[in-house]
């Protein structure tokens, strides 16, 4: 066997087996013992005098994995031996060996055996190979800094992100290998070597950092790193320098960055049901995030809330711009202003998109592209802004395509990568649904808002009885209707029908519900009808639409219909108004020289409950007053408290000479919060009395010349009125309405005259509760043409009952009063 000589203790410093830590044994070429060190006395318990002249070979066991030929000679370099020995005390000693032989010398052949505990050799073998790794193989980039801060060591991976030599970066700083990074975590100093001085004074450990810039040897890519940072110290405790540890996680933070985007997309796109708004979250996520500008165009059809057409989708004329936005305020890269058509060349990547519906992406943009050579605006601005990477992804949601999303990078020098397209089309796909629920919630909105234009007054229409004004607003704002309502209702001779009601419930239901009862209102109100016997009316009709809405949804609120109503009629010749109440608030009355007061209307039952009766109550009207009729969500919106709100409502109401928007905007200022929980309906009148020289009445003789006297005493009246131009018409219609009188009524009959505004009326009582009818004469007939002939002269007619009977009145288009002055 060859053996091989060595240099002990040259490289073997911390080596359990090297001469300096290791049981030394010397031998002679018999192989028995000449030399014993104090090591091999503690490692195996015997003395050197014990063990001198013995054989070496009498400590060996042979035991299972034990090396039997222990004692061969070792080459330099070759791995120690495995045996077991006996110490002195009688136990077994797992070691590690290894025999050199001695240069020759004069006393013969001469061996070195140096021995180890096994354990405690393979201990520092693991190390050394750790060691080893860390330095050579982990990928964890290790950086010791010397106590001046300043590059004194690093390992493979460390110096990976070097280029070069590493000898060039020993002695440099961290800000010098790092040019322009910053930290990223909060808590933190904005400097590394700011954190690394203080980890150095202190002794204190900083775990995961997390840090962002460029290498020298990736300079045009930003990388994130997590590092950590410890103190370094020799046996002595003297500092020796920090240890810096770092991992490249620039694909973790960018994924935790996506996921955090999404998680910010679930939450801030679609927040309202605002079709602009909504497109506009959409951009706010995109911007600075993922791109410098994005662009967001939708078809013509989705901004209207019409259902998008598939089959026009490749078609791009109907493309608008719906929003944009920059990283700059002043938005150099828009082409089209936000709202305006945006017309894309054939073969551009939006027209692409929208023919298609797969997203396009050109990381690198090219520009002189066939259709951005078409397209010269576009392509001027690119070139000058010196966009270099564009995205073009579509909105598609339930399999259509309702526009695309644009997005460039200019001020960011990265390029857009297949993750980033990735991203963005979850982030499309997930604001397209929010688009299309826009768009069908604008759909909706504009059908319900259509529905509550059609079931409410646009204007209360000028009426020569009142002077109104009125607020509606409905708790669903959203949908835009709700259950309230109010009126004014033009009726016969000088007089109007003010109505206030409240369905129960909100939204749709409730504003179907109301939009019939409004319905049956006006008609009952044109059959002249005493409040009082109107509301019975309503409430026979609530309690068939209840019987229909409980066949239909028997276990479920739709079943559910009832509502309050108040209902008036003001009288502008007597002044007076007659009241009755179903289950609703009473009219309040505002006087200029004395305390608001609440009208004593008995409340009676809400309508749909049957049974009970409703009483009407007369109240007396004075010139210079306001009449408030109000649901009570008006009332009941001030805390929830009723007296709360009827106090408020006496304080908006006073000064009832204020004109009447005014008095409107402070109840609603003062009485109601920003949204409602209930729907408000209010409505606010002010009289206008006819003067005593406006009217004219007279009590006419039951016998068959009171026609004639009529006759003479409307003529006169219309020479006083400067109206001799309705002199034949008028006295025409008197005279058949009192003849009619006479031949099919009881007296005592009178005439009223009333010169309104713009009109004339004639009215005719009577203490006959048979009302007249119409009907067409035979030929050779003498009579049954007179109310024919009212009816062709008059611009209406009709008949309303009375206590004592009933009035037959007639209106004619009159001059307006002013032109007579």
């Amino acid at each position: 066997m060859t053996t091989s000589t060595i240099a002990p203790g040259s490289d073997d410093r911390g080596d359990p087996l090297s001469v300096t830590r290791a049981a030394v044994v010397t031998l002679d070429g018999r192989k028995w013992v000449t030399g014993w060190s104090p090591q091999a006395e503690q490692l195996l318990g015997y003395h050197a005098k014990d063990m001198l002249g013995q054989p070496i070979r009498a400590l060996s066991v042979q035991a299972e994995g034990a090396d039997e030929d222990w004692l061969g000679p070792r080459r330099d370099g070759a791995a120690p031996v495995h045996t077991v020995l006996r110490h002195r005390s009688g136990r077994f000693l797992r070691a590690v060996t290894s025999l050199y032989q001695l240069p020759a010398g004069v006393a013969g052949t001469a061996f070195l055996l140096l021995l180890a505990d096994a354990r405690e050799h393979a201990e520092w073998q693991l190390g050394q190979a750790m060691l080893q790794g860390l330095a050579a193989e982990s990928p964890v980039a290790l950086t010791i800094y010397g106590p001046d801060l300043r590059v004194a060591w690093a390992n493979a991976a460390a110096r990976s992100e070097l280029p070069g030599e590493f000898t060039q970066y020993l002695g440099r700083s961290e800000s010098e290998l790092y040019p322009g990074s910053r930290v990223l975590s909060p808590g933190h100093p904005s400097s590394v070597t700011q954190l690394m001085r203080e980890v150095l004074v202190t002794g204190r450990t900083v775990v995961d950092l997390r840090y962002q810039g460029r290498t020298l040897a990736d300079p045009d890519r930003e990388h994130v790193w997590s590092l950590s940072y410890y103190r370094l110290q020799d046996a002595a405790g003297q500092t020796l320098g920090v240890c810096e540890e770092s991992v490249d996680v620039t694909d973790l933070y960018r994924a935790q960055n996506r996921l955090a985007l999404l998680n910010e997309a679930a939450a801030l796109i679609g927040s309202t049901l605002d079709l602009d708004r909504t497109v506009e979250e959409f951009a706010e996520v995109l911007v600075p995030e993922v791109a410098d500008f994005v662009a967001v165009d939708l078809l013509g059809a989705v901004l209207d809330g019409r259902e998008p057409d598939v089959r026009s989708v490749g078609r791009t004329g109907d493309v608008r711009r719906a929003a944009h936005r920059s990283v700059r305020e002043d938005l150099p890269e828009v082409v089209v202003p936000a709202g305006c058509t945006v017309g894309y060349p054939e073969g551009s990547p939006q027209w692409q998109c929208l023919s298609s519906g797969y997203p396009v992406l050109n990381a690198v943009l090219a520009l002189s592209s066939p259709w951005l050579v078409r397209d010269a605006e576009r392509s001027s601005r690119m070139r000058e802004l010196g966009i270099h990477s564009h995205m073009v992804v579509p909105l598609r949601a339930r399999g259509v395509t309702m526009g695309a999303a644009t997005l460039m990078r200019w001020r960011n020098p990265e390029s857009f990568l297949p993750d980033d397209l990735l991203l963005v089309e979850e982030l499309a796909a997930r604001a397209a649904v929010c688009i299309d629920n826009a768009r069908r919630f604008t759909r909706e909105h504009h059908s319900a808002l259509m529905l509550q234009r059609s079931l409410l007054p646009h204007d209360m229409p000028a009426h020569t009885a009142v002077e109104a004004a009125y607020r509606y607003l409905p708790a669903d704002t959203e949908a835009g209707v709700g259950g309230d309502w109010c009126d004014v209702l033009p009726l016969a001779c000088a007089r109007v029908g003010l109505v206030v009601g409240d369905v129960i419930g909100h939204g749709l239901r409730a504003a179907a519900t109301m939009g019939r009862l409004r319905t049956a209102v006006h008609t009952l109100a044109d059959l002249d009808l005493p409040p009082d016997e109107l509301l019975a009316h309503l409430d026979d009709l609530v309690q068939r639409l209840a019987e229909e809405a409980e066949t239909a949804h028997p276990f479920a609120a739709e079943g559910v219909v009832g509502a309050t109503c108040l209902y008036g009629v003001y009288d502008s010749v007597t002044r007076r108004a007659t009241f009755a109440s179903a289950g609703h608030p009473p009219p309040a009355l505002a006087h200029r020289n004395k305390p608001v007061e609440f009208c004593d209307v008995p409340p009676g039952p809400p309508l749909g409950v049957g049974g009970m009766p409703f009483e009407s109550v007369e109240v007396d009207i004075p010139d210079d007053c306001v009449l408030a009729l109000y649901t009570d969500g008006l009332i009941m919106a001030s805390e929830r408290d009723a007296d709360i709100g009827l106090a408020r409502l006496c304080f908006a109401l006073a000064h009832p000479e204020r004109p009447l928007e005014e008095i409107t905007g402070t109840m609603e200022r003062i009485l109601l919060p920003d949204h409602p929980a209930d729907d408000v309906a209010f409505l606010v009148a002010r009289p206008c009395p006819l003067p005593a020289d406006r009217v004219a009445s007279w009590e006419l003789a039951f016998e068959p010349e009171a026609a004639g006297y009529a006759r003479s005493l409307v003529g006169e009246r219309l020479a006083q009125w400067r109206l001799e131009d309705l002199s034949f018409s008028a006295e025409l219609i008197v005279s058949e309405l009192v003849t009619n009188a006479i031949r099919h009524a009881r007296g005592p009959i009178s005439l009223d005259l009333i010169r309104t505004e713009n009109r004339l009326i004639c009215a005719v009582s009577d203490s006959s509760s048979t009302s007249p009818h119409m009907r067409r004469a035979r030929l050779g007939e003498e009579g049954g043409r007179g109310l024919f002939l009212v009816a062709q002269f008059a611009a209406r007619w009709g008949t309303r009952h009375t206590a004592n009977g009933k009035i037959i009145w007639a209106e004619m288009p009159a001059p307006a009063a002013e032109t007579l002055l």
